[in-house]
């Protein structure tokens, strides 16, 4: 089944960010989560898990890359991890764009308007903003800190809903620009270059 017959009445982008809510409402789901997807292993669905998941790694990782009071060795660990979860999340943005276009091929019109950011880039976007509503919601709810931390902290949660309720609507308008053949996007690559032992001159010059 494809993410065109999945949803219904144009709402494509709904679904996505409540399972990406879903996930985070289990602790440490990312981390105890196995490699098989096998609730999602055919479909758009198994790479919006796999996204979710290494965009939520990423999240504990960056956290601890920040910390001054532990050796330089573990921080080191934590920026090798960043990038091994930085390759995976765009690897997975890339898988489901790909197959994305192929369910959204019959409806293809070629003379449609092209738009620069895919729905894999937008479905990225809407997990790192679930990451960061979940961690802000967290942040009002602290007992170790003044009303004036947490009041903040509720101005930047409403915030961060409305970037995600608009950045849905755009994931859903361009979905169904697809469909109606008024829009359409392209897969592109990331290229990232920092990974690559071929194309990282500080990889290559050591060998």
């Amino acid at each position: 089944m494809n993410i065109i017959d999945t949803f219904q009445d144009a709402a494509y982008a709904a679904p996505i960010t409540n399972f990406q809510d879903s996930c985070l409402r289990v602790p440490n789901w990312a981390r105890a989560l196995t490699p098989r997807y096998a609730q999602f292993e055919h479909s758009c669905w198994k790479w919006i898990e796999i996204n979710h998941r290494y965009n939520s790694l990423l999240w504990d990782e960056e956290d601890l890359a920040r910390r001054r009071h532990v050796a330089d060795a573990e921080i080191a660990a934590n920026k090798r991890a960043i990038d091994s979860y930085n390759q995976s999340r765009n690897d997975a943005v890339e898988h489901f764009d790909d197959l994305l276009l192929m369910a959204l091929k019959p409806y293809v019109n070629h003379h449609a308007p092209l738009h620069a950011e895919t729905a894999g880039m937008m479905v990225d976007r809407l997990s790192i903003l679930s990451l960061k509503i979940n961690a802000m919601a967290a942040q009002t709810m602290r007992t170790d800190v003044d009303e004036s931390h947490r009041e903040k902290c509720r101005e930047k949660l409403h915030g961060l809903h409305e970037q995600r309720t608009d950045l849905a609507g755009c994931l859903d308008a361009l979905i169904a620009d697809c469909v109606t053949g008024h829009g359409r996007y392209k897969s592109y690559r990331q290229y990232k270059m920092y990974n690559d032992a071929a194309l990282n001159p500080q990889l290559y010059k050591r060998r």
